[in-house]
């Protein structure tokens, strides 16, 4: 008889049993043990929390945009914080300026806030679905840029350590990858990141975000995805791969490889599950794998109790 999970003392904002497919971009996910959803950017309250489930041995999960996420039908032992706490601050130092934010913010308002404040940099992220925390974490990115490319440090707080400034140097940034990404113990909570950019004219930056914008609204389809489901292989794209699959339009229960571009996966129906998601993940990997040798490494994480 397996034994039931720790419990939790409840503290207000503290949730039981919530269904997840509201903060996940794909909109699927089942429930999570318990809920917080942070939103002081001092983040006093979800290290706190942090302190009992660790304490617990509760496994715990950070959720900031939901995008780049398949969260399991079955929901996610433990604790699940949606970081949602937002605070931007900058300081000019001649043709230059020092960003901070907090890991909650989202990143198409930090690029707007660099828009208005004639700081370039982050132009790329106008349209991404993410957060900051997750950004550097997995080094996202787009239009030929990503977050290492501005990012110099992370304020993270670690169960055997506390808050610290952890250099980006340290963290061994490569394409979608950082050492924070694959580090096996996962007792550690980004707290803020601080990043270095450039001054610049203001409708110039805007002029690079708004094509930004109309290249994604022209290639990458709209409704509930996930994002881009693979990484490049090494001179290759794994979109390219696929359609030249013949995946392009292909569908699995609820969820088919958009005849937009092969690298996103849509619902198609309000049934849709996370499952379904999974199998047409599988076998699309499988098709490209037999057909051409290469074998497609996720770019989207699978989170929670999966079969």
């Amino acid at each position: 008889m397996s034994m039931p999970p720790p419990a939790l003392p409840m503290m207000d904002g503290l949730l039981r049993d919530q269904s997840l497919a509201r903060y996940t971009a794909a909109r699927l996910g089942g429930p999570a043990d318990y809920l917080y959803i942070a939103r002081q950017p001092e983040y006093d309250d979800v290290i706190a929390l942090l302190e009992e489930a660790w304490r617990r041995d509760m496994p715990v999960t950070v959720i900031g945009g939901g995008a780049n996420v398949l969260v399991a039908d079955a929901g996610i032992r433990g604790l699940t914080i949606i970081n949602r706490a937002t605070d931007i601050q900058h300081q000019r130092a001649g043709a230059s300026a020092r960003l901070q934010a907090s890991s909650g913010t989202n990143l198409i308002r930090l690029a707007r806030y660099c828009q208005e404040n004639a700081l370039t940099g982050m132009e790329w992220a106008i349209a991404v679905p993410g957060t900051l925390g997750g950004a550097a974490v997995n080094n996202a990115g787009a239009h030929g840029s990503d977050i290492a490319s501005a990012l110099t440090r992370l304020l993270i707080y670690e169960a055997d350590g506390g808050r610290r400034w952890r250099d980006a140097a340290t963290l061994q940034y490569a394409y979608r990858y950082s050492t924070l990404k694959h580090r096996r113990d996962r007792r550690f909570f980004v707290l803020r990141a601080e990043l270095e950019l450039q001054c610049d004219d203001s409708t110039r930056i805007q002029q690079r975000m708004d094509h930004n914008n109309e290249y994604r609204r022209r290639t990458q389809p709209p409704g509930a995805s996930l994002g881009s489901i693979f990484k490049n292989p090494p001179g290759d794209y794994a979109g390219r791969l696929i359609e030249a699959a013949g995946l392009k339009g292909k569908r699995l229960g609820a969820v088919q490889v958009s005849p937009l571009h092969a690298n996103f996966f849509v619902n198609q129906r309000v049934d849709a599950s996370a499952s379904d998601y999974r199998a047409l993940i599988q076998f699309v990997r499988q098709e490209v794998q037999d057909r051409f040798g290469v074998a497609l490494e996720l770019e989207i994480q699978l989170l929670g109790a999966w079969q």
